[in-house]
């Protein structure tokens, strides 16, 4: 198993940063990682999304858990391998919420996988968690 973690601590209301993760639709707005995405239904468990980065090939995933308020996880699902996302939003200090993106790669190839692809999909987290707390106020 590959995984990895980041963590920002911000002064935007949870409100307002779970809003932004719950229109999917916006998501290029705030996310340069994201060209273009396409929705198949609405941000609920089971819905699939289409994510195409800038220059690349479209990525198929799915919304497989999802806490109301809290935390939301989608997966794209490889065969040999598995990526899952949890996104999630924990009280810090001083009524901060501190936003918490952990990447695992996971699945029979994953040892082989995971140092070479984890890196490529988690590079932008700091630029991206930073301009989502930034949309949301903070």
């Amino acid at each position: 198993m590959w995984e990895y973690e980041y963590r920002l601590e911000t002064s935007a209301a949870p409100e307002a940063l779970w809003r932004h993760w719950a229109d999917m639709a916006s998501w290029p707005q705030w996310n340069d990682g994201i060209e273009t995405i396409t929705v198949d239904g609405p941000f609920a468990v089971g819905t699939v999304f289409t994510m195409t980065p800038p220059g690349e090939e479209p990525i198929r995933m799915r919304l497989t858990e999802i806490k109301p308020g809290e935390s939301f996880t989608d997966e794209m699902d490889a065969g040999d391998f598995v990526v899952r996302t949890e996104h999630r939003l924990e009280p810090a200090a001083d009524g901060q919420t501190r936003i918490v993106y952990r990447t695992e790669i996971t699945g029979a190839v994953s040892g082989q996988v995971g140092p070479e692809l984890g890196p490529k999909l988690t590079a932008d987290f700091p630029e991206v968690v930073a301009a989502l707390a930034r949309r949301a106020g903070g």
